[in-house]
C-alpha cells in the first residue's frame, strides 16, 4: 500500500512540475520544488527527460543539491554533478552527514573533494575515511560514525543532562549505546527509559542486552534481514573485537530494500537499476545487445532441437500449432519456482539444510499441476483435431515439462549462485533454454515415436 501511495505521489509531482514547466514560469517551478525534500526532487529528475532535468536541477536549492544527489542513481548523479559548479558543490556537501558522503565522494570532481576534506575537521575527516574502508555493500558501508554512547557507570539524570549539553542529536534517534572506558560495546540504552524511569537509575541497571550487535563485515542484504527480523530502528556496528565502529539506522535499510528489488527486476530483463532511464538512444541500445545476444543464442539452440524434428512437423503440423502450448507452460512452471527460490535465498530462507525438502516440494507440485492441466490440454487437443493419440502425447509432454519447469527452478539459483552468477541475472536465461528443449524433445519427439512410428 505503501509502495502504491508513494507512486501516486510522484506521478502527481511529475504532472505538476511538468504543467509548471509548460507555462515557462520558473517562479511556479520553484515553488514545486521548495515544498519537496531531497528523495522527492531526486525520484522528479528521474523521471525528467535530461532536457527538462537540466532546467529543474538549476532552480534546485544549493542546501538540496546534496540531499538530491544521495537519491538519484550513479548515472543520473554523474549528469548533474557535471552540470552544478564545484562552489555550489562544496558548499551543498557541507551538508551531508558522512555516511551520505561516503557514498558519493568518489563521483565529485577531484578539485571538489579536496575543498570538501580540506573544509572538515580531523575527527570527521578520519570517521570519513574509516567508513570508506568498507565495502560499499557492507554494514560498514552503510553505518554512520556518529554516535551517542554512555558508560554503564552512571545514572540516568547525568544521561539526561549530557544530552541537554550535547545538544544537536543525529537523526532517527532512538537509544544510546554502552561502552565501557576502552569503546568496547555492552548494550544499549533506549531513550524510553531515560526519558520515563528514575532519573537516580544507573544505567547498567537497565541497560538492554537483548539484541546482538551488527557486525561491520555483515552484508547489507543480511543487514536488512536483521533488521526485520528483530523490528529494530537502529543497530549498533561493531569490529571482530567487540568495539563500537558506529550505527544504522532503518533509513539506510530502506534504501538498501528498495535497492534490492530494483537489482531483482532489472538484472533478470539484463539491465541495471543505475542506469539512466532517459540516457541517449544509442547507449541505451548498447547496453541490451548483450543480453539480446545471450537470449539469441539460446533461442537458436532451441531452434536447432526443432530442426531435428522437422520431418515430424512437415507429417504433423499440428504439433507445430501446439508445441508453443508445451514450452510455454513448462517456462510459467520453471519462473515460478525459480523466483521462489531467489527471493528465499536472498532472504536467507534457502540454504543447504532445506533444499532437498523445497526440492521434493516443488516436483510433487509440478507433478500435480502437470497431471491437472495434462487433462485439459489433451481434452482441448482431442477436441480441435478428433486425434486421442495426439491428446494423449500433449498431456505426457504437459506432465514431464511442468516436472522439469520445477526441478530447473530449484536447481538453477544453487548452481549458479556456486559459480558465484547472479542467479536472478542468469537464471530466467538458463530457465527458458532447458524448459523449451525440454519441452521440444518431451512433445515433438514423443510425438514422433507414438504417431509416427506406431
Amino acid at each position: 500500500m505503501r509502495d502504491i501511495q508513494h507512486e501516486e505521489k510522484t506521478a502527481r509531482h511529475l504532472e505538476r512540475l511538468s504543467e509548471a514547466l509548460d507555462s515557462g514560469v520558473q517562479s511556479q517551478v520553484r515553488k514545486l520544488l521548495n515544498s519537496l525534500n531531497g528523495a522527492e526532487i531526486g525520484d522528479l529528475l528521474e523521471s525528467l527527460p535530461q532536457s527538462r532535468r537540466q532546467t529543474v536541477w538549476n532552480l534546485v536549492k544549493v542546501d538540496l543539491d546534496a540531499d538530491v544527489l544521495v537519491e538519484v542513481n550513479d548515472e543520473v548523479r554523474a549528469g548533474l554533478i557535471r552540470d552544478t559548479s564545484p562552489d555550489d558543490l562544496v558548499q551543498a556537501m557541507g551538508d551531508l552527514d558522512i555516511d551520505d558522503l561516503a557514498d558519493i565522494l568518489n563521483d565529485l570532481p577531484d578539485a571538489v573533494i579536496t575543498e570538501v576534506l580540506r573544509a572538515m575537521d580531523r575527527q570527521d575527516r578520519d570517521r570519513l575515511a574509516q567508513v570508506m574502508s568498507y565495502p560499499e555493500d557492507s554494514a560498514g558501508g552503510l553505518m554512520d560514525p556518529d554516535v551517542v554512547t554512555v558508560r554503564p557507570d552512571v545514572s540516568l539524570d547525568v544521561v539526561l543532562r549530557y544530552l541537554r549539553v550535547r545538544g544537536e542529536l543525529p537523526e532517527v534517534f532512538d537509544q544510546l549505546f554502552v561502552v565501557n572506558r576502552a569503546g568496547k560495546y555492552l548494550g544499549q540504552l533506549k531513550l524510553s527509559d531515560v526519558l520515563t524511569k528514575d532519573p537516580a537509575s544507573q544505567v547498567t541497571d537497565i541497560i538492554d542486552k537483548s539484541t546482538d550487535p551488527i557486525p561491520v563485515d555483515m552484508p547489507a542484504r543480511q543487514v536488512a534481514i536483521e533488521f526485520e527480523h528483530d523490528d529494530l530502528v537502529s543497530a549498533p556496528v561493531t569490529d571482530p573485537n567487540g568495539y563500537l565502529l558506529g550505527r544504522i539506522t532503518i533509513d539506510d535499510v530502506v534504501d538498501v530494500i528498495r535497492e534490492e528489488g530494483d537489482h531483482m527486476v532489472l538484472t533478470a530483463a539484463g539491465l541495471d537499476e543505475e542506469d539512466d532511464m532517459f540516457a541517449p538512444v544509442v547507449q541505451s541500445a548498447r547496453r541490451r545487445w548483450v543480453w539480446l545476444g545471450v537470449n539469441l543464442i539460446t533461442a537458436l539452440l532451441a531452434a536447432v532441437v526443432l530442426y531435428s524434428f522437422q520431418p515430424t512437423l512437415d507429417q504433423l503440423v499440428e504439433l507445430a500449432v501446439l508445441f508453443p502450448v508445451v514450452m510455454s507452460m513448462g517456462g510459467i512452471a520453471g519462473t515460478q519456482t525459480l523466483t521462489l527460490m531467489i527471493r528465499g535465498m536472498a532472504t536467507g530462507q534457502v540454504s543447504a539444510s532445506n533444499s532437498m525438502a523445497i526440492l521434493r516440494k516443488e516436483l510433487a507440485v509440478g507433478v500435480l499441476n502437470g497431471i491437472v492441466f495434462s487433462i485439459i490440454v489433451a481434452a482441448i487437443a482431442y477436441f480441435w483435431y478428433g486425434n486421442p493419440g495426439l491428446g494423449v502425447v500433449m498431456g505426457i509432454a504437459i506432465i514431464v515439462n511442468l516436472v522439469a519447469g520445477a526441478l530447473a527452478g530449484a536447481l538453477i539459483p544453487v548452481i549458479l549462485k556456486r559459480m558465484s552468477i547472479d542467479p536472478a541475472l542468469a537464471g530466467g536465461v538458463v530457465l527458458t533454454t532447458v524448459t523449451d528443449v525440454i519441452g521440444i524433445f518431451a512433445f515433438v519427439g514423443l510425438a514422433s515415436y507414438v504417431l509416427l512410428v506406431h
